[in-house]
């Protein structure tokens, strides 16, 4: 897959191989693999840092990301796993010419939280020819409180399989 998603991806893809960290400018040189209207757009879902086994990113709830009684959706909480899980799966995939879509999403809801910062650890349980597990953990940024876990199973598929 190699340039089909452009000299910054290969570049930063090129970095993470040899075992480098992604932060600030190499991040912001990928804004197009992490723009989508949903995680990015809606929920505010923004990239600080990734590796090779570690995505960080974060946002801020408000209140337009709240349920009726005034705290965060669970389908927040289930949409930045999945994002996280899906953008760092999908640095895994794309040197061996693969794509990753999921497969299986479990969020646990840990805590009510209204507004501020939220933390979210990406790390991989498994990596593996033809599926991956990622965990991520979401937390307070105010006192590392955790507030929503979740497991996401991505499938690595050939690009081709994608359908129109």
């Amino acid at each position: 897959m190699a340039g089909v998603f452009g000299a910054e991806v290969d570049r930063a893809l090129a970095v993470l191989a040899a075992g480098g960290t992604l932060e600030g400018e190499a991040l912001a040189d990928l804004g197009a693999m992490f723009t989508d209207s949903f995680g990015s757009g809606t929920i505010g879902l923004r990239w600080d840092r990734l590796s090779s086994e570690r995505g960080e990113a974060h946002f801020d709830a408000v209140a337009a990301l709240h349920q009726p009684s005034g705290i965060v959706h669970g389908g927040v909480w289930c949409a930045v796993v999945e994002s996280m899980a899906s953008v760092c799966g999908a640095l895994t995939a794309l040197p061996r010419g693969m794509v990753c879509v999921g497969a299986h999403n479990a969020t646990d809801f840990l805590r009510p939280h209204r507004e501020g910062r939220v933390l979210g650890v990406a790390t991989p349980i498994h990596v593996g020819r033809t599926q991956q597990l990622w965990q991520v953990e979401l937390s307070r940024a105010s006192d590392g409180k955790a507030l929503a876990r979740g497991q996401v199973r991505l499938a690595n598929i050939d690009p081709a399989q994608l359908g129109g």
